[in-house]
């Protein structure tokens, strides 16, 4: 579902990799002649309806791919039209109901439903979470900084993206503006990043933005208290040669600093390192990225060979990623409130 430089520069390079476990046979998008052009890369059958892509008999496996207000409403048709397992892009969904709705879908009908943030998929990084021992509870900061050229680049780095869409013009004087750019960018771009630090967080109910600004042209900076940590965000989009993806998290005694590849360049996992003043245990780089281990995690299911994912856990996830969203969108706009008031 969605034939957009996401499927275009990442799920379907990926696949081709993976040809053992599946075959592309479908590609849908509105855009009838974007979805017939990119299919005709794989030799798959194109459809412009939902109803296409769900009635063909030879999609066992839906990768819902469409813009994130439609990704409930996908989920939830490929769950009820009996596939073996369904493969979401970030965000499950754009609200904690949505994410409820989901995962209520999927247990009646038994179809799994896997969210693809690559990097809680990342072997660098599970490597990381199979040794970090009392880091969850002993950490008391927590940093993801993230400092990237525009995904153009790196699309055009992975194949020849067809009809890009292009980049808004917006306002960025206008205080709702700034406060829907940094909504967007903890659920397009921290999202990635926030299941990460949900998994060494105690608790979340209580979270508390104290600051957050948008970063121009592109990016947000969000410092908040939450499980009794120091939880900072930041992200800025420029045309920086140099990517930086980076995943801090210290304790008294220990440090995990995780080092991941962008996305779209398919250049393998990400490096963590565990370093105490004794010692420093360096896990990855592997061959493989956090996609390539999504895909073979789905295959593995539809196979039987592993468990579903904990829905109810993916749904957490998702109502922590809204519950920071809103609460930095808020919070730029009572910045400017006060500064209006002062």
């Amino acid at each position: 579902m969605g034939s957009g430089p996401v499927t275009q520069a990442i799920h379907l390079p990926t696949l081709a990799r993976l040809t053992d476990d599946f075959t592309v046979r479908h590609v849908n998008d509105i855009d009838a002649t974007l979805a017939g052009t990119v299919a005709a890369r794989v030799g798959a059958a194109h459809s412009t309806s939902l109803a296409a892509l769900l009635d063909d008999p030879l999609v066992d496996v839906v990768a819902v791919c469409s813009p994130h207000a439609f990704h409930a409403e996908h989920v939830i048709a490929a769950c009820r039209a009996g596939k073996k397992a369904v493969l979401c892009e970030k965000p499950l969904a754009m609200s904690a109901d949505e994410g409820a709705a989901i995962a209520a879908v999927s247990v009646d009908t038994g179809v799994p439903v896997l969210v693809g943030a690559m990097h809680t998929f990342d072997l660098g990084w599970r490597a990381a979470t199979a040794n970090w021992g009392d880091l969850p509870a002993a950490s008391h900061t927590i940093r993801s900084s993230i400092v990237l050229p525009p995904n153009a680049r790196f699309e055009d780095l992975a194949t020849e993206v067809l009809a890009r869409p292009a980049f808004p013009t917006v306002d960025v004087s206008d205080v709702q503006v700034r406060a829907n750019m940094v909504h967007a960018g903890v659920m397009g771009l921290a999202i990635h990043d926030l299941p990460l630090i949900r998994s060494l967080l105690p608790r979340h109910d209580d979270l508390r933005v104290i600051s957050a600004s948008f970063v121009t042209p592109f990016g947000y900076r969000i410092l908040m208290v939450v499980g009794g940590k120091v939880v900072e965000l930041h992200a800025a989009m420029s045309q920086t040669w140099q990517p930086s993806w980076v995943l801090d998290a210290y304790a008294d005694d220990l440090v995990l600093h995780t080092e991941f590849t962008p996305s779209y360049v398919h250049a393998g996992s990400a490096v963590s390192t565990l370093t105490t003043a004794e010692s420093a245990r360096v896990f990855g780089p592997s061959a493989s990225n956090g996609y390539e281990a999504e895909w073979l995690e789905l295959a593995a299911i539809v196979r039987g060979e592993d468990a579903p994912p904990d829905l109810d856990g993916v749904v957490d996830d998702l109502r922590f990623a809204v519950a920071v969203a809103d609460a930095a969108a808020d919070a730029v706009r009572a910045a400017v409130k006060a500064e209006a008031a002062a």
